[in-house]
């Protein structure tokens, strides 16, 4: 059975750990009517037309096609891309909110560096943009998530544990905290139907488990059976190498605007630790059921893909 009111969901096409279109096949598992705004049709508006959403053609800069899309919305899922733009992105947001009349509760997945004096320019807009939401005085529950996805592991080290078994990057020894994508995308479920689970209005929600780098490459040397190494190096470095990387990747995963945002946190991490510890009961109680660890990612499959 479906329920009337639909929930809107944006981001449902992101290639970042899936975690939108895994929301999208939860809720309609869970007998939600849901409705995907979409910037294109694509196959991946297929597959989720293929799960029973409705995709509407619209786009956070474009606040006209918000407006329409919020028509009869109760809840709402809001995500923006690690890219230039999630400012202005909040601010037709919230406009398009005052223009239907309509107070939609706004489940918001943002990240650990959302802070004012973050590093990365990507963390400090990200917190001028919740800021901004919260002024025009919407109902949120802002998820920052302080841990990296599993996915991240492919997406930007993929080519070269494939071509020279090894992990770059300027993390250097630091534990970093990791979180599966599905598991966030549990969590935005979760923040949506079971709101009590969660403090609120601004809440950091932690990953599953702590692991260095060189953790990582002995994991997948275990797993691939094959030799995974790490290989520290400076941020300058890192950061030209995933702008190369941005240029030929065809999965449409790393853009160039990433390469800073990512560096910065690495640098961040690297002298002052993760922001906050992992804990992996903190995060079943939230998503109910145990979070996946790397190994099962790897173990899955998924990495793989």
């Amino acid at each position: 059975m479906t329920t009337a009111a639909p929930i809107l969901v944006t981001g449902a096409t992101g290639r970042h750990g899936g975690t939108g279109a895994y929301l999208v096949r939860r809720l309609r598992e869970e007998g939600h009517h849901v409705r995907v705004l979409a910037r294109t049709h694509s196959e991946r508006t297929t597959a989720l037309t293929a799960l029973g959403a409705e995709v509407v053609l619209g786009d956070l800069h474009d606040r006209r096609t918000i407006v329409s899309a919020l028509d009869g919305v109760k809840q709402a899922y809001l995500t923006y891309p690690i890219d230039a733009g999630v400012i202005p992105a909040a601010a037709n947001y919230a406009a398009a909110i005052r223009e239907a009349g309509t107070s939609p509760r706004t489940v918001v997945m943002s990240m650990g560096p959302a802070h004012p004096g973050h590093p990365s320019d990507r963390g400090q807009d990200q917190w001028l943009a919740e800021e901004l939401l919260q002024w025009a005085g919407l109902d949120l529950l802002v998820l920052r998530v302080a841990a990296a996805f599993h996915e991240n592991i492919p997406a930007l080290h993929r080519r070269s544990i494939d071509e020279h078994g090894v992990i770059r990057n300027c993390f250097g020894d630091a534990a970093v905290a990791w979180i599966n994508g599905r598991d966030a995308g549990e969590l935005a479920v979760a923040a949506l139907l079971h709101p009590d689970r969660f403090t609120g209005p601004i809440c950091y929600p932690t990953g599953a488990e702590e692991l260095s780098h060189t953790e990582i490459a002995a994991i997948l040397t275990e797993e691939l059976r094959r030799l995974v190494r790490f290989e520290p190096i400076s941020a300058d470095q890192w950061r030209r190498e995933i702008v190369e990387l941005s240029t030929t990747d065809s999965d449409g995963v790393v853009n160039p605007d990433m390469a800073g945002h990512i560096a910065a946190v690495a640098l961040q991490v690297s002298r002052h630790g993760s922001s906050r510890p992992a804990d992996a009961d903190a995060l079943a109680h939230l998503i109910g059921r145990s979070p996946t660890s790397f190994r099962e990612y790897v173990r899955s499959g998924s990495y793989a893909l």
